[in-house]
């Protein structure tokens, strides 16, 4: 289990995590009942309860009231934990530890107990700027089209070089001009700089099914990267959003990537309905797909911050069902496959044993085509890497649920 190990700080520059008050009672909430052990993917590959959710919460609380120094075990346990939230979904004492996760990462990396690698930074920086990144990553949309790729979680596709969803959005609103109900679509960064086709696909689905979709020109960043990363500015740009979405007259905010739906919902929630938009779409009666009669196969994976994050129960069925598939739930569909948003990035050899044992089954999976089917680009990533790790050596394709309900789609 490889774990980062960072010199600690003198004490008197290491603030108390969670320090105050109201702070404080969240670090006793828990009640060491231990349910949390055994759907927490980084005490399933090391053993060490300290790598573990109450493990994690006994040590930030032992150095907020002093009787721990600050140490590089807790800052090394801190960074090995994915993110993925099944504690929460766990644990009878309702404790908050996303937040207080998002706490200790940031009070972390501001006295210099975790040291961010460069290009990750460059990385968060370029995001909360959509457009020098959009611009930046055009060879990359280039080079998915001609099915080069140049890195291990890349996967081909067909994203449009320079047509952004917003002007293809209003493109298709004017020749359909659908009459139901109005959302405002959460372009996203990475999606909308290097996956746009899943955008592309989601306007599709969504003005097919009647729905008038309206995409803010002056959205910015949801800010899941900078929390993942413990960065500052995630205020900021969580304040850009509300602005850019409360101004307009919409029934819900859409998104078609779980972190990004989590990242928003806590800028928006208290002023219009934040919605995954597979959950939104499994309200309305949607058109249905019809395939071929063959073996094709799909398996579904749930991505953590729908299920654990936003407390969704999953994809709807309907919406499955509309897909025109014969679709199953994946093996350990609700457990994390490791991506946990810039996860795979910091931690690779935990991410990578994560995965190996949730993609082990498309070895022997029944299906021809085989489609591993999900709802989040980052996990998309991660299971795409299963193929070019050699984790998997079948083929198989990874797809987007809403690229199934797609009318362009061919398989």
């Amino acid at each position: 289990m490889a774990t980062s190990q960072t010199p600690a700080p003198t004490p008197d520059a290491v603030p108390h995590v969670c320090s105050s008050t109201g702070e404080r009672d969240l670090l006793t909430s828990c009640v060491h009942c231990g349910l949390c052990l055994e759907v927490c993917p980084t005490y399933q590959l090391s053993g060490d309860e300290n790598n573990s959710p109450r493990g994690r919460l006994r040590l930030w609380r032992e150095e907020a009231d002093g009787r721990l120094a600050a140490d590089p075990w807790t800052a090394a346990y801190t960074q090995d934990c994915v993110g993925c939230l099944a504690c929460e979904s766990a644990c009878p004492a309702n404790v908050p530890y996303g937040e207080i996760l998002e706490q200790t990462r940031h009070a972390h990396v501001a006295t210099g107990r975790t040291k961010t690698p460069f290009k990750l930074r460059i990385a968060a920086a370029m995001a909360s700027r959509p457009w020098l990144f959009n611009f930046t990553m055009t060879p990359v949309r280039l080079l998915r089209r001609m099915g080069v790729l140049p890195h291990r979680f890349l996967f081909a596709g067909q994203p449009s070089a320079t047509q952004s969803t917003a002007s293809y959005a209003q493109q298709l609103m004017q020749q359909h001009r659908p009459t139901g109900p109005r959302v405002a679509f959460l372009t996203g960064c990475l999606m909308e700089a290097v996956f746009r086709e899943i955008n592309f696909a989601t306007v599709r689905v969504l003005i097919e099914n009647n729905v008038q979709v309206f995409v803010p020109r002056d959205q910015g960043c949801c800010g899941a990267m900078q929390e993942h990363l413990g960065l500052d500015g995630v205020d900021q740009l969580r304040e850009q959003n509300r602005k850019a979405f409360n101004s307009h007259d919409v029934d819900c905010v859409v998104c078609n990537s779980s972190g990004c739906g989590l990242a928003t919902s806590k800028a928006l929630s208290d002023d219009v309905p934040v919605r995954d938009v597979l959950d939104f779409l499994g309200e309305q009666k949607l058109v249905q797909r019809h395939r071929p009669a063959n073996k094709a196969r799909v398996y579904v994976d749930l991505p953590c911050h729908l299920v654990h994050g936003q407390k969704l129960a999953g994809i709807p069925k309907s919406v499955l069902d509309a897909t025109g598939y014969q679709w199953e739930l994946a093996p350990q569909a609700r457990d994390c496959c490791g991506s946990g948003g810039v996860y795979n990035l910091q931690q690779p050899e935990n991410a990578k044993e994560i995965l190996t044992r949730k993609s082990a089954f498309l070895n022997n999976a029944a299906g021809d085509p085989v489609i591993l089917a999900t709802s989040n680009h980052v996990c998309m990533m991660q299971w795409n890497s299963a193929r070019n790790d050699g984790l998997v050596t079948r083929p198989y394709s990874v797809q987007h649920v809403i690229q199934l309900l797609d009318p362009l789609t061919v398989q």
